[in-house]
């Protein structure tokens, strides 16, 4: 009896060994052990498209001149039509500084006077250092009368009385500045002329504190500070006479002869004055969808009202005038005005 008892424990052990050896037995909670990685390709999940913020950054000019409010307008407008799109605009020196910014990327867009923004594409004058800058245009803006002021009082009745004089040119890297330039070179004064770098506040400060005799400015008008300087002191414009006209149409094709207008500032005539297109401009390689819906949006009608409210110089945003530039135009900027036009 002893034997068997003996016999069939011995029995059970094996037979609970066995049990346990192949899992049958009850399963006990295992502590997880960290395991090397297996040197295996990954597999890529396909990411899901994710939607891009687009900012866009302005370069406009200085206060007191079209291109600041302006380029706070187009911004603004941009903003409120392009999903997706944060837009700010910058004060700058204007035309030079603005291609520049473009070129490098600084700024999505720029404003800048025709003549400069062709020296910049070809890299002549002011760019000779640069070289020929990957600028496009994005769509032609405004005509613009180079202004003159003098005080009421002042002995200078033409261009070529600045000789010997005290004048504002603008800002450096302006616009304005190389238009002057050419003016007083054309006259035969550059280097008579004692030529100072304001910006437009601190030229319009300087002529009525007489620090200057006059004031060159370059805008549509009628602009704003302009109409500071005349409610402070009586003041007079200076005409561009028909021989620096055609002097200086024979070099430089992309000016023209113009006025500042009758009524304007209170004028009783037209005061004849040297005239240029102003041009926003963008970089070549802007993606040419991106290209097309902002002209869109620049010109809807309802960005055209709110454009006009915010400047009077809106009015001349039609998509006829637009589409003629100097410079080229951006290929998603020349598909809109093909559909448009």
């Amino acid at each position: 009896m002893k034997k068997s008892f003996v016999c069939l424990l011995s029995v059970l052990l094996v037979f609970t060994l066995v049990f346990a050896t192949f899992g049958c037995a009850p399963e006990e909670e295992v502590e997880p052990v960290d395991e090397e990685p297996v040197d295996e390709e990954p597999v890529e999940e396909p990411e899901e498209p994710v939607d891009e913020e687009l900012f866009v950054v302005v370069a406009a000019g200085s206060p007191g001149g079209v291109y600041f409010p302006l380029g706070a307008g187009i911004a603004y407008v941009l903003e409120r039509r392009i999903d997706g799109m944060t837009a700010m605009s910058e004060t700058t020196g204007a035309s030079v500084e603005n291609c520049r910014l473009v070129a490098t990327g600084e700024s999505e867009m720029g404003m800048a006077m025709a003549n400069v923004a062709w020296d910049a594409y070809v890299g002549e004058e002011a760019f000779e250092d640069d070289g020929a800058l990957p600028i496009r245009t994005l769509f032609s803006m405004y005509p613009a009368q180079q202004h003159l002021l003098v005080p009421a009082g002042s002995d200078i009745e033409s261009m070529y009385d600045l000789a010997g004089k005290r004048v504002s040119v603008d800002a450096p890297g302006s616009g304005c500045e190389v238009t002057s330039y050419i003016i007083l070179e054309a006259a035969g004064i550059r280097d008579e002329v004692d030529a100072v770098n304001y910006s437009q506040p601190e030229a319009r400060d300087a002529l009525l504190d007489g620090e200057v005799d006059a004031v060159f400015y370059n805008f549509a008008s009628p602009a704003a500070v302009v109409e500071e300087i005349k409610a402070a002191r009586d003041i007079r414009f200076i005409p561009m006479d028909d021989e620096l006209f055609d002097a200086i149409i024979a070099d430089y094709p992309y000016f023209s002869p113009g006025a500042i207008p009758e009524g304007h500032y209170g004028l009783e005539e037209d005061v004849p004055a040297l005239t240029v297109g102003n041009l926003m401009l963008v970089h070549e390689d802007m993606d040419e969808q991106l290209v097309y819906d902002m002209v869109q949006a620049i010109f809807h009608e309802d960005s055209l009202n709110e454009l006009i409210g915010i400047h009077p110089i809106a009015q001349n945003f039609t998509v006829e005038l637009a589409a003629e530039a100097p410079v080229p135009f951006h290929a998603g900027a020349e598909r809109y005005f093909e559909e448009h036009n």
